[in-house]
């Protein structure tokens, strides 16, 4: 039996494998994420340096992911994502033997090079074996798996510390983590399909609402895990306070995907969004309004957190169904550049904003995307019925 087959007979069982990868990638993200911001503050750099360094990570993606499918396609699902979690280990591994902006920002570059294959490539094969009736819910549960991982990641910064050698090092081995649940899929992971004449423009076109949503979500998201942890401080809260802060993101994130994603397979997803979106930019807005001290600011981190989530996979519901065959790997790779653009253009725009303005910044910045996506989705909804 081919694994086309197995997949389609038995899609919750072929996704277990990418699930529990899915987690082991978001768990890596939560330890490493706030770790080179925190320490280039405590190094004195200024804000807009810390987000020009963190957007180094979006810049080697976006210079290589054109190239994932076919990769993929030659080398084999499983093989490609192992090599990539082990050069990205020994990537991370050289923070602790270098230091200063220029040096963590080349290092930075390379490992977004080669960090974003297991999650494109993931993203390809469960769209690849998921049925349209389902979509939004596979979805939401791979959302749920990152957002599991990436919780976990503050509070494994609470044994290890968030400064010196040790959190890089932990890092490090917990991304090869990433691969041993694939490593017994190594010839029963689905194939992934080249549509080598075909463009990335073409997919933008084709779907700009979902390509509008990524590019939000991934401004967002980006903008979070680069600067709440720095927000936190700047606001009188410790950098291990500060981490927590990220925890209560993706929490959010936990407990929301699954009823988000059953909306989206049961209602029209451009409301979803809309819904997200929109509740996104009110949330992030009140946040300069509360307290870093009061319980409520949990509360706001929390649903922000849960709602701006599910803008990806409702995002990437939206995509899949437009999409199949090679096609779903040139798209999904599109959706998830246009993730990274936004993260590029979100750090050092909040990081300056946050300059200017000062911390009220981070969130102002971010609900202006927020709110176009949200607007752009109910004149979708509008336009077409």
């Amino acid at each position: 039996m081919s694994p086309s087959s197995v997949s389609a007979a038995n899609p919750w069982r072929s996704l277990l494998p990418v699930f529990a990868a899915c987690a082991a990638i978001g768990l890596q993200a939560g330890v490493a994420m706030p770790l080179v911001p925190l320490a280039l503050e405590r190094q004195g750099a200024d804000k807009l340096t810390i987000g020009i360094v963190a957007a180094g990570w979006g810049m080697g993606m976006l210079a290589t992911a054109s190239h994932i499918p076919r990769l993929a396609a030659r080398f084999g699902t499983v093989p490609f994502i192992l090599a990539s979690v082990v050069a990205g280990s020994a990537l991370t591994v050289a923070y602790t033997l270098t230091a200063g902006p220029v040096a963590w920002f080349v290092l930075t570059l390379l490992h977004g090079a080669v960090g974003g294959v297991p999650w494109v490539v993931s993203e390809i094969w469960m769209n690849v074996v998921v049925e349209e009736s389902r979509r939004g819910r596979v979805m939401g549960v791979y959302a749920t798996m990152v957002a599991l991982g990436m919780a976990l990641g503050p509070f494994v910064l609470q044994l290890v510390g968030v400064y010196g050698p040790a959190p890089f090092l932990t890092s490090a081995a917990l991304a090869l983590l990433v691969a041993l649940p694939l490593l017994p899929y190594w010839k029963k992971a689905p194939v992934i399909e080249h549509a080598a004449d075909s463009g990335y423009l073409a997919v933008v076109v084709a779907v700009p609402l979902a390509m509008l949503a990524a590019f939000a979500c991934g401004l967002g998201e980006q903008v979070a895990f680069s600067f709440l942890p720095v927000y936190a401080v700047g606001a009188g809260v410790s950098a291990q306070i500060g981490a927590l802060w990220l925890s209560a993101f993706v929490i959010g994130n936990v407990i929301l995907q699954w009823p988000i994603g059953w909306m989206a397979d049961h209602l029209d997803r451009r409301v979803v969004l809309a819904g997200c979106t929109l509740a996104s930019a009110v949330l992030v807005a009140l946040l300069p309004l509360v307290s870093a001290q009061s319980p409520a600011i949990i509360g706001v981190i929390m649903l922000w957190g849960g709602m701006s989530f599910a803008i990806y996979p409702v995002g990437l519901a939206l995509l899949g169904r437009h999409f199949n065959g090679g096609d779903i790997a040139r798209a999904n790779t599109a959706f998830s550049m246009l993730y990274i653009v936004g993260g590029l253009a979100g750090r050092p725009l909040a990081g300056a904003a946050m300059d200017a303005l000062g911390d009220p910044g981070l969130g102002w910045t971010v609900a202006v995307f927020y709110a176009v996506t949200g607007i752009a989705a109910l004149l979708a909804f509008h336009r077409r019925g």
